[in-house]
């Protein structure tokens, strides 16, 4: 399955969308399907400064529970206050209404280190 173009990607399975200085983060597709049916999600604290790499919340199905990653540093602008009731909304659609948090960034260029559809399509063997 090809990626949504203008999307970036992180090793760990997590997409970035870049409006302004706020990057909006979910995880991916191929992510949701090795997971299965999406539990719970737990997302940090609105302020809660992140550096990139770094654990964030964790995401739970009745296969596994897995930790999410930071893609980029920030500080916690938004949490997506649906998946607490809808968690599936992150199988359903996981780079439109089941996205997780967004980050105010700290660093822009730290998204460089980040992969290109292509690139993450290669990383999981879709290439």
């Amino acid at each position: 399955m090809a990626q949504p173009e203008g999307l970036r990607f992180s090793k760990s399975h997590e997409w970035v969308r870049v409006e302004g200085d706020t990057a909006t983060v979910g995880i991916t597709q191929h992510a949701a399907d090795e997971l299965g049916d999406i539990a719970l999600v737990l997302p940090p604290e609105v302020g809660r400064v992140l550096k990139a790499g770094e654990p964030f919340g964790e995401i739970e199905s009745l296969k596994a529970v897995s930790d999410l990653y930071a893609p980029v540093g920030g500080t916690v602008a938004a949490v997506n206050d649906a998946l607490p009731d809808a968690p599936e909304r992150v199988n359903d659609d996981p780079y439109g209404d089941g996205w997780i948090i967004k980050i105010r960034m700290s660093d822009p260029a730290e998204l460089s280190a980040l992969l290109d559809a292509a690139a993450y399509d290669a990383l999981i063997g879709e290439a």
